[in-house]
């Protein structure tokens, strides 16, 4: 990437490096650092465009990683944060660190503007994702949330999150079963997915401590206490979707996984 009027050959995404999320965060990366180099970058990605799943922050972090080794003195992962933070506002409007945070630490991470931090969880728990084969654009889902909002809302949706976090501490199921509910976002994106309720009932019902929309959508994740409970999920998942009219690929992973790494 010797300039920022860098091409960067790619279907369906942007071709100026400052407008693709993995030019923009090594462009921040290398003007906080003043570095004299910059840098060639080719990706190979298997994540779908506009599917939920983190594309766009993918792309940031990995680029970060990979440039981040070659650098003399590379940095730690915390201090990667931000330049990931500046690629993912490109493709989403802003700075969010929903999916960057993880990503770089691995896991559950709490992230705020600028903090990260690492959630514990349980070695045994696992989680199901199942992509159907439709698109929605993040920009699409995040007008969806546009308007007002009770403060019955946002209170309710803060104390779930307090106990899926304190589920996580306390390695609790319990917790996380009672917590695990959007009340805030999820009630507005749901008609944007075809299958959505009936896709995160099939879940519920197979035994998942929660389910919801991954990212904006329109997949679907769900967590488990074990892997064979993800993945016995699995089926009854997808007939959801397929009942609506698509097909779907669906993934389990522990959700203590680690983050972006070498090859």
């Amino acid at each position: 990437m010797p300039s920022p009027g860098s091409a960067i050959p790619a279907v369906e995404l942007p071709l100026d490096a400052a407008g693709n999320t993995a030019g923009a965060a090594l462009m921040s990366l290398r003007e906080r650092l003043g570095l004299d180099f910059g840098f060639a970058v080719e990706i190979d990605k298997g994540i779908p465009f506009g599917s939920g799943m983190g594309g766009s922050a993918a792309s940031s972090v990995a680029a970060l990683g990979a440039a981040n080794a070659l650098l003399d003195a590379p940095l730690p992962r915390e201090a990667l944060y931000p330049h990931a933070l500046d690629g993912e506002a490109v493709a989403s409007g802003g700075r969010h660190g929903d999916n960057v945070g993880p990503l770089l630490l691995g896991g559950l991470a709490l992230c705020t503007a600028d903090r990260l931090l690492p959630i514990p969880v349980p070695a045994s728990w696992h989680s199901l994702l199942v992509h159907p084969h439709a698109v929605l654009e993040t920009r699409r889902a995040r007008q969806a949330l546009q308007g007002s909002y009770a403060l019955g809302e946002f209170v309710a949706q803060s104390a779930n999150l307090a106990l899926v976090l304190s589920g996580g501490h306390r390695s609790d199921a319990a917790l996380v079963r009672a917590g695990l509910r959007d009340v805030l976002v999820e009630p507005r994106r749901a008609g944007l997915i075809a299958g959505f309720e009936a896709a995160r009932d099939a879940a519920l019902s197979s035994h998942a401590m929660g389910a919801g929309i991954s990212g904006a959508g329109p997949s679907v994740f769900a967590w488990f206490e074990d892997a064979d409970q993800a993945r016995a999920a699995a089926a009854p998942v997808q007939a959801a979707f397929a009942a609506a009219g698509f097909d779907s690929d669906a993934w389990v992973s522990p959700l203590d996984a680690p983050g972006a790494r070498l090859c």
